[in-house]
């Protein structure tokens, strides 16, 4: 099944960051009408509806007894003006997600559109056959329309609804988590590093080691060293690490980190979409052309939403391999010793030899 979220936010991203409509001739020579006028027109009627209702007040002549609906009316006009600005401002800081750099495609690609209309880009003018309508309801509350080529049907959002979703901490659009900033805040909270390994921006620091608690000890006490082959018949020793203890180490971390991620839905989908489900780092996505998103392995805010318990095993199995991939496993692959004589290059034939010598020896096998 096409996700047609999916393609159509990202053409919608590709188009707005192309430089291409600089250089097409129709639109620079065409007068492009930007001008919605949205609150002139939501309030064009508003002045003669006002004086109507205060002049039945004043003159007790009203349709309710005790004027008590022309009095609700006359409430509602007052406090629209302000009522429709707080909407318009919210509504403004929901559509603007759209441009993060994260943002995960899978959302309701009408609010990228709804957001390129409001900020005026080009090809979402009034001359492109967009338009924008806000309007004041009999209940007393708000609504915005928008129409155009973009959209399909009209998108519709009404202003109490949306503070509603603002009440519980709930958005039209999910943001997605900066999973960088989480998992570098979490390898300092894990326990492998001492705090000497930490520097004062609160990240470890470029010569941070895994204590030595987690290294991996022969029975005489000795470090366990494993060789690698640096070619030439050349070697070197580097730490070989305890990982299941490591793991149990990590393990509680994590579990509390994705609670935490659990404790807004949406946003454990937008960081499932466009990371975790393939694992990719962020450094790895900025070399892409497009951020290698989840594709057909993404969820759906519409249709996953509540996450069901397997999908919960599974985000927390995959996102403790995302953090041991791209963030642990550069302080467990090919650290060198802090001792210097073991940290020495030497002939790898003879230290194999030597290895094997050792193992007799310790196993009494000579």
């Amino acid at each position: 099944m096409e996700n047609k979220n999916l393609f159509k936010n990202l053409f919608l991203k590709q188009f707005n960051q192309s430089n291409a409509i600089a250089y097409n001739n129709a639109f620079v020579s065409d007068t492009n009408n930007y001008n919605f006028q949205l609150l002139d027109n939501a309030y064009r009627n508003t002045g003669k509806a006002y004086a109507k209702i205060k002049i039945a007040i004043e003159t007790n002549s009203c349709q309710s007894e005790h004027c008590a609906v022309e009095l609700a009316q006359l409430k509602q006009l007052e406090e629209a003006p302000q009522a429709s600005l707080d909407f318009l401002t919210l509504l403004v800081a929901e559509l603007s997600v759209t441009e993060e750099a994260n943002f995960d495609p899978n959302n309701n690609y009408k609010y990228a559109v709804a957001n390129s209309l409001m900020n005026g880009k080009p090809g979402f003018s009034k001359s492109d056959g967009y338009s924008v309508f806000l309007d004041l309801l009999a209940d007393g509350t708000q609504q915005i329309v928008f129409i155009g080529p973009g959209f399909e049907t009209p998108l519709v959002i009404n202003n109490s609804a949306l503070k509603s979703l603002q009440k519980i901490d709930t958005s039209l659009i999910a943001s997605t988590p900066n999973i960088n900033k989480d998992m570098l805040r979490l390898l300092t909270e894990i326990g492998l590093f001492s705090k000497e390994m930490i520097g004062e921006d609160g990240e470890l620091t470029s010569a941070a080691k895994i204590t030595e608690e987690y290294v991996m000890m022969n029975t005489d006490g000795s470090v366990d060293y494993e060789i690698i082959d640096l070619g030439n018949g050349k070697g070197r020793n580097v730490f070989k690490y305890d990982m299941d203890k490591i793991e149990k180490k990590v393990t509680p971390f994590i579990n509390a980190e994705v609670a935490g991620l659990m404790s807004s839905e949406q946003d454990a989908v937008a960081a499932w979409n466009v990371y975790i489900s393939k694992g990719t780092s962020e450094s790895e996505d900025a070399q892409m052309v497009q951020n290698a998103n989840a594709g057909s392995s993404s969820w759906s805010y519409e249709e996953d939403l509540p996450l069901q318990q397997d999908k919960k095993v599974l985000f927390e199995t995959k996102y403790k391999e995302y953090f041991m991939n791209n963030y642990l496993k550069q302080f467990i692959t090919n650290q060198i010793p802090t001792v210097k004589e073991d940290a020495a290059v030497f002939d790898l034939a003879e230290a194999k030899k030597a290895k094997a010598q050792k193992f007799l020896d310790d196993n009494n096998l000579n």
